[in-house]
């Protein structure tokens, strides 16, 4: 499967030579099993916050109000704020983690990020199955978070550098697919875990994150660096055996040369913080920020931290609530599969908008459904069982087109966007946004819903709208651009033209040649 990376010197486009390895097919996978540590806690957290055993043990009030007290309001009955701070404390230790996550990606190493994660993520999941108490269980997930901050920092970043231009999209998806494989393990875990006689199967499904840590952990011990990275950080001879052995041919020369150029030129960046500030990084600045921020308020994580509690809500049992949460697990996986083959062959926007105006009309359903039912008391007796099955669909029917568009595509395109000087920067703030949106809904949700209703779908339907417009006017399409050719697409896009223009037009953001006025002398180098 032949690929090639290119460069532009002056109007004359080269391309390098190289292959999809099997080296990097392999190397790619196993890098992408970092979002098994996401996608576990992701789908572990609202299965063991639905446990009644884990509940009475730690959150007596909320086991109270569930299954003792004579409320009928089943908006408010998991309405705590402990419970809310257990699960959304992960989100803030994983914003925190981020930022110091940028500057050991950029002077150690990817995989050295990745390492940290997994080990601190492995801490964690051996608090949280051993919690005696309410300040374990925090901790544990404060640890988890760590974990979280280093591996989504590094992890796609280390995709997007490894994988060839023209299989990047699907090779970097891999990372959302280990998240949502991760999700429908969770699920499935918690589903049998919660049938365990004495009440402790909680503790399986805590300590159960251990496994996808250990993964990662041993992974980041065998992967190889990126050889951007490895030049970066010095190590010229190594970096260039390591990019014939990348890219599966001899004849590198001339990419290597460029690579070093470019990083060179990137060393002369001082303080790559306040360089994202520069007029030339405006478009880079504003998809780190809202693209996260859009994906935290399409809802998804609503659905998928609490799918068992709101099943149970909307007035499935206990056990059929795990199961309806594994199904929509199932769809889950099965739509980021559908992305993997379609990233690069449909674009990035078609997904993108398509997904959006999908995901629309199944909140509208949804909120239609549950307010019909509902109304704003919370109380509805003896729904029917097709009720309950037209909510569980259109919500799958809403998780596949989360999954096929905002979801993997929320991680791959800032990812391939961003100029080797700032891309640590860069993805540490793309991460952070995300975690705190995660974090602000994670604490929040409970008390929305308890507050606002059938509303707060309402209230995520209208993001929904307001982002798909986002991407249509605002996004260019990234497919099939090689990342050090990524400048092109903002300097031609109709609103961003006028930020990055031809005086510093360049592809990784470095202008290695500054002759008259772009002629066919003057050299662009690009990164990887």
């Amino acid at each position: 499967m032949p690929a090639v990376a290119a460069i532009v010197s002056g109007d004359t486009k080269k391309e390098y030579p190289g292959n999809l390895t099997p080296f990097v097919t392999v190397t790619c996978i196993v890098a992408a099993m970092g979002g098994l540590i996401f996608g576990y806690d992701i789908g572990i957290s609202g299965g063991v916050t639905s446990m009644d055993s884990f509940l009475e043990k730690f959150f007596p009030d909320v086991y109270r109000k569930k299954n003792l007290m004579a409320t009928k309001n089943q908006y408010c009955k998991y309405d705590s704020p402990t419970l809310t701070m257990f699960t959304s404390s992960l989100y803030l230790a994983a914003l925190l983690a981020s930022l110091v996550a940028s500057t050991v990606t950029r002077k150690f190493g990817r995989r050295l990020s990745m390492l940290f994660g997994g080990v601190l993520f492995c801490s964690g999941a051996i608090i949280n199955g051993f919690a005696k108490a309410v300040w374990m269980l925090i901790l544990g997930r404060v640890l988890l978070g760590f974990g979280i901050g280093f591996t989504n920092q590094s992890v796609p970043l280390y995709l997007s550098e490894m994988a060839p231009y023209r299989f990047r999209g699907a090779l970097n998806i891999g990372f959302q697919l280990s998240v949502t494989v991760g999700i429908l393990i969770a699920n499935v875990l918690n589903y049998f875990f919660a049938k365990i006689k004495g009440g402790w199967g909680w503790r399986l499904s805590l300590g159960g994150a251990m496994v996808p840590a250990l993964i990662i952990t041993i992974g980041s011990l065998v992967l190889p660096d990126t050889p951007n990275s490895m030049i970066e950080r010095g190590q010229i001879d190594e970096a260039k055996k390591k990019l014939r052995r990348v890219r599966g041919v001899e004849d590198v020369e001339e990419e290597f040369q460029d690579l070093v150029a470019a990083s060179e030129a990137s060393k002369q960046v001082e303080h790559p913080w306040t360089n994202l500030l520069q007029r030339k990084y405006r478009p880079h600045l504003t998809m780190a920020i809202l693209i996260p921020f859009f994906q935290q308020f399409s809802g998804i994580n609503v659905i998928m931290f609490y799918a068992p509690v709101l099943f149970n809500t909307i007035g499935f049992k206990s056990d059929a609530s795990l199961m309806s949460a594994v199904i929509t697990g199932s769809v889950n996986v099965a739509a980021t599969i559908v992305s993997i083959y379609g990233v690069d062959k449909w674009g990035r926007r078609f997904l993108f908008i398509e997904g959006g105006i999908q995901m629309l009309i199944c909140q509208a359903v949804v909120t239609a459904a549950i307010g019909a039912k509902f109304g704003v008391s919370g109380i509805a007796e003896n729904l029917p069982q097709w009720y309950a099955v037209v909510v569980v669909l259109f919500i799958c029917i809403y998780v596949a087109g989360f999954a096929w568009s905002w979801g993997p595509l929320g991680w791959l395109v800032p990812s391939e966007i961003f100029p080797l000087e700032i891309r640590s920067a860069a993805q540490s703030i793309n991460v952070s946004v995300n975690m705190i949106f995660t974090f602000a809904i994670a604490q929040v949700f409970l008390m929305m819903l308890c507050h606002m209703k059938f509303g707060l779908f309402i209230f995520f339907a209208f993001w929904v709208c307001v982002m798909t417009i986002f991407i249509y006017f605002f996004l260019p399409e990234t497919k099939g651009i090689p990342i050090e050719e990524m400048s092109k697409v903002w300097k031609t896009h109709w609103y961003w033209s006028r930020f990055v223009t031809d005086n510093n037009f360049q592809i990784g953001a470095l202008e290695m040649g500054k002759g008259g006025g772009g002629g066919g002398g003057d050299q662009i180098i690009k990164t990887v």
